[in-house]
Parts: structure tokens; sequence; C-alpha cells
């Protein structure tokens, strides 16, 4: 009998926690950001001057509602020759316009619909040889550092994520031939690593899904 509660708090426990986990950060984020818009909202406007209650949320929805109105303006002449004069200002600035490009990029490069921030999982031997660890590939190597390593050999540009927090890690230049690229999606590959190897995905299903993915010819050919 006690056995049988066990498994049913484990269980329990599975399915609650991330369950709990989400909503708790989702109601944290809405939180501060109400926290730093509710301020600037005047009172006027604010519901929570006519309710008894905070109303939940309202600062994020003003600050959707501001994001928005931004890009709309930005997007014609007058905000891009009004942008163009702030970014000329701010390019006067040394240590600010470092910061703002570096942010300006970051952004850019993680909200561009268009380009993949990470098209594939893989492994690379590191720390060093025989031991392997999981990496992202991010492009192939560009500029300055593609044209040094020009004379060894192809390079990728691959990010490698500490474990549990992928946040954070090493940007390594790597032989394209020492890149083992992996059939299973780069959001299974992250699952892995925050789980510190705990969570695998079932590789028969991803290879039948890889094939599945795959163009005539490449079929052929296998």
């Amino acid at each position: 009998m006690a056995m049988r509660i066990r498994n049913y708090f484990l269980t329990g426990l599975v399915i609650a926690g991330p369950i709990g986990i989400t909503l708790w950060l989702t109601w944290t984020f809405i939180q501060w950001v109400d926290g730093w818009v509710k301020p600037l909202v005047p009172r006027v406007y604010n519901p929570d001057t006519y309710l008894p209650f905070a109303v939940p949320g309202f600062g994020l929805i003003v600050a959707v509602f501001i994001i928005t109105v931004v890009g709309f303006l930005a997007a014609n002449f007058a905000g891009r020759s009004l942008i163009s004069f702030g970014e000329s200002l701010v390019g006067r600035m040394p240590l600010v316009r470092n910061l703002y490009s570096g942010l300006k990029q970051i952004f850019e490069t993680i909200l561009d619909e268009r380009g993949n921030t990470f098209s594939k999982a893989a492994l690379v031997e590191y720390p060093r040889k025989g031991l392997w660890a999981i990496a992202f590939i991010s492009t192939n190597t560009k500029g300055e550092v593609a044209k040094r390593l020009d004379d060894t050999a192809e390079t990728v540009s691959v990010f490698l994520p500490t474990t549990p927090n992928p946040t954070s890690g090493f940007l390594l230049f790597v032989p394209r031939t020492d890149v083992i690229e992996l059939s299973m999606s780069v959001e299974d590959a992250a699952k892995l690593v925050i789980s510190a190897g705990l969570v695998n995905p079932d590789y028969p299903e991803i290879v039948a899904e890889h094939i599945e993915e795959a163009p005539d010819s490449e079929r052929k050919a296998g």
C-alpha cells in the first residue's frame, strides 16, 4: 500500500511540477512587467484606480501595445529617419555605442524569423579527445575567424551549453569533419542538456521522423 501511494505521489509530482513551475514563472514575469509599467501609466487610465483590487497583466498589455506602436512608427520613413538620428547620437558615445550595437545584433539574430538561431544539434569532442558534449550548430564560420582558419579546414561555429543552465556556455570554432550531426531536434537536445542526460528522446522515432522529412534523393542514397 505504501509503495502504491509513493508511486501515485511521484506520478502526480511529474504532472504537477512542470505545470506549477510554468505558471509560477509566467506569473512572476507578469508581475515584473506590471511593476515597471504601471507606475508610468497615468492614474486616470489605470484600472487599479477605480477597482478595489489590482488588475494583473495590465502593465504587460500596455507594454505590448507600446512596443507594437513603436514598431509601426519605425516602419515608416519618418520613424526610420528618427531612429537613424538617434543611433548616430548613440554612436558618438564610446561605452554606450558598444553596448547598444551588441544588444541590437543579439535581438536581431534571435527575433529574425528568416534565420535559424541554431540549425542542428551535434556532438563535439570537449574538453578533450574521447569526451563528447552536446553542441548546437550556429552557422558556418565567417569573417576574420574564417579567414584565419581557412588554411586548416572548413569550420563551423557551435555553441556548447553548460548543464543545467543552457543559456551559458562556450563559442567554439570546430572543423566540420570533427562535428557529428544528430537527428534529434534542437529542443530535444536542450532537454537532454538541462536534465543532465536523464531525459532522452526516443532514438528509433527520431530516425523514422528524419527519414520521412528527408528528400527522396536522400532516401535513395541511404
